[in-house]
């Protein structure tokens, strides 16, 4: 009896499954430019919502049998599928130019770009795929989010050229120089793991990282200092990295993230992010510095 019961059961369950694919994609399409769209859409995700429940309710009121397993294989199978091997195949193709170009960059005569060699890959996959859905593939890009990062690297270069960044790494080297030599060491890794923290939670680190590099190298080719290059680089590497969870700007990631949340309806705004990130960002680089110091000070495994 239990058995007969998932086999009738199953198709109901098929049928509600294809439902709610269908209200997803409906909601999906709605690009959300205007606000009788996101409206729309709110109503379209309530109705996901509430459909994807009375799923979970039948799956959970269904004893699972051999039949209905087999049955689900079956339908997982069909479900997952490659549908379009052609693609499948342009992809793969256009991929590994893609991943060739990047191996050939290295070799100075070439002159080739990364940037160049991926987003000319992307346009020909655009081009291969479907010509005639480009234009809505283009409707769907974040432009905002691009012209974000286009603003955001022309403050980071003008900065360069203010030779700000510079001076902040002067400083920090200055501050090294003027501790007892027993405690630098100490110092050193403090001021670059924190340094980095902070200033890579408001500027971008991309070109932070290239001028403190400088610095960390200079200061271990030092000989008045004596300083190890290893704890160096690492207090570099886990400041530039967990500094850019403190803020919306801190991480190319964290602004990707946020336009796409808000193409989906889900919006927040800096001090949103800055209220939880900042908090996690202080907790992390305080438990990687009190690593740092314990391998590096204390146990001075610094060969």
């Amino acid at each position: 009896y239990p058995i007969f019961t998932d086999v009738i059961k199953l198709p109901n369950l098929t049928e509600l499954r294809h439902e709610i694919e269908v209200w997803k994609k409906a909601c999906k399409s709605l690009p959300g430019y205007s606000r009788d769209e996101n409206t729309v859409r709110a109503i379209l995700r309530k109705k996901v919502y509430s459909l994807e429940n009375l799923l979970k309710k039948k799956l959970y009121d269904i004893r699972p049998s051999e039949e209905s397993y087999q049955a689900s294989l079956v339908e997982l199978s069909n479900k997952y599928k490659i549908r379009n091997r052609s693609l499948l195949v342009k992809t793969g193709i256009v991929l590994a130019c893609v991943i060739i170009l990047f191996f050939l960059q290295s070799i100075p005569n070439l002159n080739l770009s990364l940037g160049w060699i991926a987003i000319l890959g992307a346009i020909v996959l655009l081009i291969l795929a479907d010509f005639d859905e480009i234009e809505s593939v283009i409707s769907r890009v974040e432009w905002s989010t691009l012209l974000f990062f286009a603003a955001l690297f022309v403050v980071m270069e003008a900065l360069a050229e203010l030779q700000l960044l510079w001076y902040i790494g002067q400083l920090t080297q200055d501050w090294i120089s003027a501790v007892d030599e027993n405690q630098r060491l100490l110092v050193a890794i403090l001021l670059v793991i924190w340094v980095s923290a902070i200033a890579s939670s408001f500027i971008d680190n991309i070109p932070f990282t290239t001028v403190m590099i400088k610095i960390v190298i200079t200061l271990s080719n030092n000989k008045e200092l004596n300083l190890p290059l290893t704890p160096l680089v690492y207090a570099l590497a886990f400041g530039a990295c967990l500094g850019g969870n403190g803020t919306l700007i801190g991480a190319s990631a964290n602004v990707v993230c946020a336009g796409v949340a808000e193409q989906h309806g889900y919006r927040f705004t800096f001090m949103d992010f800055f209220k939880i990130g900042f908090p996690v960002m202080l907790l992390t680089v305080t438990i990687s510095t009190g690593y740092l110091l314990l391998c590096h000070v204390a146990l001075d495994w610094n060969s």
